[in-house]
């Protein structure tokens, strides 16, 4: 894990520049999930939450490729990924055979909330805070996570699509447990690396 200096060039950015609008309407899928969770229109909710998801993937590649990496980027698309998978989560607790346990989700809670007050602490002493790796693979697990789960309650498994041979609870458990480790992992991961990074003189952490 790399903890950086800020780059002052970075520019603060629009809500209308591209990524950060693809951001932004990742706010309102996400909006539209949960009223679909919260009617029991699992079908519709797993929609939106792929959706809303897949938003994730495009505006970092557009921010990447076409630009810009703005400030209001930075903090926009990190705060959009904790209230869909947060929130998310937190309906699948309360949903039943769900295969979502509420102290799992109080474990998913737990780490965003210790990494984003490190993400603050790092970043208000001008350092870089950006996702790595471990991160990435966190919230893909957790898109994959949510999304068998979602499938399994959803009426589209007794429809045929997929069958429950190929969605049996086996295999959103396997999903579910290897989204867990790999959240507490990446948890410890970035507390370390933030610990290092507030206890040492340098500007700059390898």
């Amino acid at each position: 894990m790399s903890i950086r200096g800020s780059n002052p060039e970075v520019p603060l950015g629009k809500l209308s520049d591209p990524p950060n609008a693809i951001t932004a309407s990742r706010l309102v899928v996400t909006v539209a999930c949960f009223v679909c969770l919260s009617l029991g229109w699992y079908r519709a909710g797993l929609v939106a939450f792929v959706l809303a998801a897949a938003t994730d993937w495009a505006d970092g590649y557009w921010a990447r490729r076409w630009g810009p990496i703005t400030k209001l980027g930075r903090v926009l698309d990190p705060l959009a990924d904790k209230l869909l998978i947060c929130g998310v989560y937190i309906y699948l607790a309360a949903i039943p055979d769900s295969r979502v346990l509420p102290w799992m989700t109080v474990l998913i809670l737990a780490r965003e909330f210790v990494v984003t007050t490190l993400r603050a602490m790092v970043e208000s002493a001008g350092g870089d805070f950006s996702a790595v790796w471990i991160g990435k693979w966190k919230f893909t697990l957790q898109v994959i996570a949510a999304a068998l789960s979602l499938l399994y309650v959803s009426p589209w498994r007794t429809a045929g699509w997929p069958t429950p041979v190929t969605l049996g609870a086996g295999l959103v458990d396997a999903f579910v447990w290897a989204m867990l480790i790999v959240t507490a992992i990446s948890g410890v991961t970035y507390t370390r690396a933030a610990i290092a990074a507030m206890r040492s003189s340098q500007p700059t952490l390898e």
